[in-house]
């Protein structure tokens, strides 16, 4: 949904992703299903210019607080063939063009992961702007897009019967983030 001139407004400023309200999230085919997972740890700012299109974005991840609910399968996601958190503990996103299409925000993009960098776009939408407990201003923001993760050098597989492979290359990358927006 995009924005009204009120909600412009109001959402012109820099902001602050708040970690404890956000979740940096993704989804990925293993054999017939899907494991959930996402990552703890995580900053990143939101300037809003008075056009919208004209916003930026920059976030970084820290790979090492991959979380799946299972840590035998988190220890491995860190490891070389995964994440290689020991060299590469950090991804990162910086945006490089705003633009709309069917009533929501495309946000174009620098995606690093292992060090390599791929182009990614997220659909953003906006969830609105509302007062805190404490008379902060907070934005929230839904986005998601699929990267392949093959293309980022995320190579970790194993072979299943029939030559099918364990874990699927695609992964969805979700994103629900809550912003603070700078006094």
């Amino acid at each position: 949904m995009l924005a009204t001139s009120v909600e412009i407004d109001q959402l012109t400023g820099v902001w602050q992703i708040d970690p404890d309200h956000s979740e940096v999230g993704f989804c990925v085919r293993h054999l017939m299903t899907r494991v959930r997972g996402a990552f703890t740890r995580f900053s990143g700012t939101i300037t809003v210019g008075d056009e919208p299109l004209r916003s930026s974005v920059r976030a970084e991840i820290d790979t090492t607080s991959v979380d799946t609910r299972n840590s035998e399968r988190d220890k491995h996601l860190r490891a070389t063939d995964f994440l290689d958190s020991d060299n590469h503990p950090t991804a990162y996103f910086k945006s490089a063009r705003i633009s709309t299409k069917d009533g929501r925000y495309l946000v174009e993009g620098a995606l690093t992961i292992r060090g390599q960098v791929r182009r990614v776009t997220f659909d953003l939408f906006l969830l609105g702007v509302d007062t805190d407990a404490s008379g902060g201003t907070r934005a929230g923001f839904r986005a998601y897009t699929r990267i392949s993760r093959s293309k980022f050098g995320v190579t970790g597989n194993g072979p299943v019967a029939g030559g099918r492979a364990l874990i699927g290359d695609t992964v969805m990358l979700e994103l629900e983030i809550q912003a603070v927006k700078d006094d």
